[in-house]
Formats: C-alpha cells, sequence, structure tokens
C-alpha cells in the first residue's frame, strides 16, 4: 500500500525535476514502456534480450555511482519488477546516482507464451530452465547466466561508468532463486574488478551442497527420508549439473560458495504454497514452505561450510516483491553507501 501512496508524488516530482532545463537532460528513464527498453546482445549477435533500465548501458555517465539488477519471478513480467525497482530506489534517496536494470527472460516454449521480438532469445521454461541457467532453446551455447555475465560485464566498464563503486545483484522468488544459483556458479565475480553483492529474496528453492537436508520437526540434518526422491539433483542440489552450472567443478564451487557475499531475505509471512510454490519431492525436502526453507538452507551453510552470509526477514511481508524490495529493512541492503 506504501508504494501506490508514494507512486503518484515520486512521478511527479521527477517530471517536474526533468522539465527544467537541460541540465537534467540525464534524469533517469523511469517508466517500464519502450523509452526505458534496452537490448542485450549475446554471443557476438544477432542473439538479444530484452532489459529495462533508468540509463543506457553504453553511454558514458559519471553520475553512477551504484547498480542495482532486479530479476523477476516466474512471471517473467520484467516491466512490473522494473517499477518495484524504482519505486525502491526513490524511497531510498538512490534515483539520481543508480542505474536501475530488469532483464526478462522471456520464453515461448511448454507452457510459457511469452511474445518474441526479432532475434530475441527463447529461454527454457521447463525442466532446468532460465532460472538456474538453463541453455536457450535452439542455441545450447547459450545460457541464461550468460546474459548475467554481459550485463556485469558492461556495468564494470570504466569507459562507460567511471565512479560506479558497487553492484548489487538481486532477485525475488524466481528471481531468487536465479541470483542464488547465479551467485554460486557464475565465473566474472572476481575478474570485475568491481565489488558485486547478492540479495536472494523468496525462493522455492536452493542449490545445497551435499547430501543431507533438514530433518523434519528436529534442529538436525540428515539425508533426505525418500531414496527415490531425486532430491540432489541440479538444480536442488550439485549432482548431475547441466547448462552453465557444468561449467564449474566441485571445488571451485566450494570456494564461490564460501567467499561470495550474498543477503538471504525472506518474508516473515511467507508460509502458504502460493504464487508458483514449488511442491516438488525435490523441494520438499528442503522444507514445507519458503520461509522454513530459507532458514534451513542458511543456518546449514554457516554451521557446515562457514558461508559469512546475511540472512534476514522482512516483517510483515510475504511472498510478494513490492512488500519485500521496498521495505525499510531492505533499503540499505539494496542501495548501500558506495
Amino acid at each position: 500500500m506504501r508504494f501506490a501512496s508514494v507512486q503518484g508524488s515520486w512521478v511527479a516530482l521527477l517530471l517536474l525535476v526533468m522539465s527544467a532545463g537541460p541540465a537534467w537532460a540525464a534524469a533517469p528513464c523511469i517508466e517500464a514502456k519502450a523509452d526505458c527498453e534496452r537490448w542485450v546482445t549475446l554471443g557476438g549477435g544477432p542473439a538479444r534480450s530484452l532489459i529495462y533500465s533508468t540509463y543506457p548501458l553504453d553511454a558514458r555517465n559519471a553520475s553512477i555511482t551504484r547498480a542495482l539488477i532486479v530479476v523477476h519471478g516466474q512471471g517473467r513480467n520484467a516491466d512490473g519488477y522494473f517499477r518495484t525497482a524504482v519505486a525502491a530506489a526513490f524511497l531510498g534517496d538512490a534515483l539520481a546516482d543508480t542505474i536501475v536494470i530488469a532483464p526478462r527472460f522471456a520464453a515461448s516454449n511448454g507452457t510459457c507464451k511469452d511474445a518474441l521480438a526479432a532475434n530475441e532469445v527463447n529461454w527454457t521454461c521447463t525442466g532446468v530452465s532460465w532460472r538456474a541457467g538453463g541453455v536457450a532453446v535452439g542455441n545450447e551455447a547459450l545460457t541464461s547466466f550468460d546474459l548475467a555475465d554481459e550485463i556485469l560485464r558492461k556495468l564494470a566498464r570504466k569507459d562507460v561508468f567511471p565512479n560506479l563503486k558497487l553492484i548489487v545483484f538481486s532477485g525475488h522468488s524466481a528471481g531468487g532463486q536465479f541470483v542464488s544459483r547465479y551467485e554460486l556458479t557464475n565465473q566474472v565475480h572476481e575478474k570485475l574488478g568491481m565489488p558485486v553483492t547478492y540479495v536472494v529474496a523468496n525462493p522455492s528453492s536452493y542449490a545445497w551442497p551435499d547430501a543431507n537436508r533438514p530433518v523434519a520437526d528436529k534442529a538436525e540434518y540428515g539425508p533426505y527420508r525418500d531414496s527415490a526422491c531425486a532430491y540432489d539433483r541440479w538444480p536442488y542440489g550439485w549432482q548431475q549439473r547441466v547448462g552453465y552450472a557444468a561449467r564449474v567443478t566441485d571445488d571451485q564451487l566450494r570456494k564461490q560458495l564460501a567467499s561470495r557475499p550474498v543477503v538471504y531475505m525472506v518474508g516473515a509471512l511467507d508460509t502458504l504454497p502460493i504464487a508458483g510454490f514449488d511442491s516438488t519431492c525435490p523441494a520438499m525436502a528442503q522444507g514445507q514452505n519458503r520461509l522454513a526453507r530459507g532458514q534451513a538452507y542458511t543456518t546449514y551453510l554457516k554451521d557446515q561450510y562457514n558461508v559469512p552470509l546475511t540472512f534476514m526477514t522482512i516483517p510483515a511481508c510475504g511472498h510478494n516483491a513490492r512488500c519485500m524490495f521496498t521495505a525499510e529493512r531492505a533499503l540499505p541492503v539494496l542501495f548501500p553507501k558506495p
């Protein structure tokens, strides 16, 4: 409800600022319309994927000191997530010096029926899908995590963003799954020359590092009771990895798991099986609801692998990206001081 109450005021303020004269020509693009759409070319072209962003990724901009990337949920509604991220930037007093980016993982296969533009990549919708670094339809050399790599490389260009100091890579629900697995597997983090923090919000599942899972009603972990359940295969575990994740060894995954900064945010009320909740056997092995799964996974990583992660619950939020990302507790995480 708070978003609705401020929406009119921040739009009016920005329109007033942008009308003030030529000095404000570089004001941020804040509407999920054609003016804010950009294309990221992949694999040397002509393949490309759509993003929404407040500023171009290829025009020099010395005013930008931070970047926020927000990955949508299973509905692939990048436009809605862009609006939410822009609202969060306004609330965090970060619109002027932060580039906000919302990539769209469009899919027209299986149950997904997105309309695709010319040469737009058709990301895999089912199985090891876009949310787990799955390959593009008709192009097994291209994965959804490659798009994330390319966005990060563009942001790290000093000739374009000379004063960019940090990047926050976030996602909610299916986007939270994407970010959790991308953080674990990506091969560009240490090469950027730029600090990246990953924010994982309300995912339905995680990629556990071994065969242990939470034991129901007990504060302990052990092999899952259903031996017929393929609960340890990628993307729920590390076994039989495919797509982008197959490019990385187990040893490298363990190093990256322990070294990369991640904040896990779960809504304190995200306890209902709604909004694409994963009720398959491999997911249920991780807990009965999203809150329980987040608590179990992060506790296990800290206790068994000494992972220096941050876990936080967002009060009064269920499975709702707008509630999560515009909450007072979330703003300093999404927009840290450079």
